[in-house]
């Protein structure tokens, strides 16, 4: 059926701080691609657009990041992605909105991307986009590119104070992305002073550099952290002056540069070159080079080593995970056919000693899911995020809510939820994702988790009337919304069975389970 298209000489036009732009209108949404919010040279820090003249149009998606790796089509029934042009010059946004009234005064949702601090971009996956969310919840929707890499986080401090903060601007392009926001979004509708930041995986610990950044302050009011807690220093990489100074001279030596000066002019793909094979370099030592934020005085540095600032407090937040992040293989086929005497079986083939044991905290914490999903349980964010929310519970001026997405996909079987499978749910974008289709069940999901995070985004409060009663977390208590088929609260339910399971958890992208043939 034909949809209502709106874009002609005379609108959507939206007069910004720095000059007017056309968008165009489908159905109810008014959509802008590709505003610029900020310009900035290598490793400096953002600067504001320059003001222009007439009407500039919002019609294509701006420049993303260069990236330092080719991009994979793997598994794309899972997560099916979309690529685009890339330039160093990638400071724009988007913009989804039911209203152009500046009185409006809507909830702004800003997005901000995965892929950790050094890939991804704001329309990398299908499921970012921001139709159906800001249909489904009245809301204005926002999402950003920014540097990333080695462009958003090398730190070069020590050659030159130029490049003071080198290692952060990526974190600042983010910043300038909420300054634009709070001067200009009352004309697509919002309310500068109701902004909800969130994002998953890598975005979700942008979401947390936010909170720990004083330049925020004043620009968004809540957060939302989706599989986006996680120990640095053990999953993403080294970090210290000493290595950063001495990655910098590997590098002006490998581009036959004298200067960061000069190093910032050489082209991106032959830095890029360079930085990978100086990574590698370092990888034969046993030392991984990192792509993150750098604590200095800009940036107050991860909440889990350096702990919370005190303006954190004043940020309500929800945390979250998926139950089985990184299970992206094939799960063990069949799984449901199995006898409790088989799975347990091969779990046994896994943990040994250790099985009775963590069956029974199992069985407590998910009593109706497959013991051998045991085997995938998340090892990557759910440790660090029961810790986040235990400390951060200790901050009483604004509550934390916390939650795990463990509805299980119907592929392969029955698939354990893995890590952005929860995002089309959220962004209530299953009918762009295949895989999440379940009739009865789906439809009812994703308007029970997008419900969730619209309620909180418009009054700081997750609970609708189409969910148990979800209660923030308390010192010592975690209460934990499961988002299933049918959703509930628990609390404390997984907290022991995590001491016992870390200790001897396996990898799960590293093992390639065998099919289980039960005739």
């Amino acid at each position: 059926m034909a949809r209502v298209f709106e874009c002609s000489s005379t609108g959507p036009i939206v007069e910004t701080k720095a000059g007017k732009i056309r968008g165009f209108r489908i159905d109810s949404t008014y959509t802008f691609w590709g505003i610029k919010y900020a310009n900035a040279k290598r490793w400096e820090m953002p600067t504001e657009v320059e003001p222009w003249e007439g009407v500039e149009d919002a019609l294509s998606y701006g420049y993303v990041s260069p990236m330092l790796h080719k991009e994979s089509n793997r598994g794309e029934i899972m997560c099916p992605h979309r690529y685009w042009v890339k330039d160093e010059n990638c400071q724009y946004l988007n913009v989804w909105t039911q209203s152009l009234d500046e009185t409006a005064k809507k909830p702004v949702m800003v997005w901000l991307h995965g892929g950790g601090w050094a890939a991804g971009s704001s329309i990398e996956q299908v499921a970012y986009d921001g139709e159906n969310l800001s249909k489904f919840g009245d809301v204005v929707v926002v999402s950003i590119n920014h540097r990333l890499n080695i462009l958003g986080y090398l730190d070069l401090s020590a050659f030159s104070d130029k490049y003071w903060n080198s290692g952060n601007v990526g974190n600042a392009d983010i910043v300038a992305s909420l300054q634009w926001i709070h001067d200009n979004i009352a004309k697509f509708g919002g309310d500068p002073d109701n902004v909800t930041i969130f994002g998953q995986s890598g975005g979700g610990g942008k979401v947390h550099d936010m909170i720990q950044t004083p330049a925020a302050d004043g620009l968004f009011h809540k957060g939302i952290i989706m599989s986006g807690m996680f120990y640095r220093d053990r999953l993403i990489g080294a970090d210290s002056p000493e290595l950063n100074k001495a990655v910098g001279e590997k590098l002006m030596a490998g581009c036959g540069v004298k200067t960061v000066e000069e190093l910032a002019e050489v082209p991106y793909d032959r830095l890029a070159e360079v930085y990978n094979a100086v990574a590698a370099e370092y990888a034969e030592q046993g030392i991984r080079l990192s792509q993150m934020p750098h604590k200095n005085e800009w940036f107050c540095g991860d909440a889990l080593k350096y702990g919370f600032r005190e303006h954190a407090a004043d940020i309500p937040v929800i945390i979250g995970s998926v139950m089985a992040e990184m299970s992206f293989g094939t799960p063990i086929v069949r799984k449901h056919e199995l006898t409790e005497e088989q799975q347990l079986a091969i779990l046994k083939e896994e943990f040994g000693e250790k099985t009775d044991t963590l069956v029974a905290l199992y069985k407590a914490a998910y009593p109706d899911k497959n013991l051998t999903d045991l085997l995938l349980l998340d090892t990557a964010f759910r440790e660090a995020g029961q810790a986040f929310a235990l400390e951060r519970a200790k901050l009483t001026k604004t509550p934390i809510w916390e939650y795990i997405f463990t509805y299980e996909f119907p592929i392969e079987d029955g698939k354990a939820p893995w890590h952005c499978s929860d995002i089309a749910f959220f962004f209530h974008n299953t009918d762009k994702v295949v895989v999440g289709n379940k009739p009865g069940v789906s439809d009812k999901l994703e308007e029970q988790m997008s419900g969730a995070f619209v309620n909180f985004a418009r009054c700081g409060d997750p609970n609708t009337d189409t969910l148990p009663e979800w209660i923030p977390d308390e010192d010592g208590k975690l209460h934990t919304m499961l988002f299933d088929e049918e959703c509930k609260v628990v609390t404390n339910h997984d907290l022991e069975l995590y001491k016992e399971f870390m200790p001897v958890a396996p990898d799960p992208r590293k093992r390639n389970r065998k099919n289980i043939s039960l005739h």
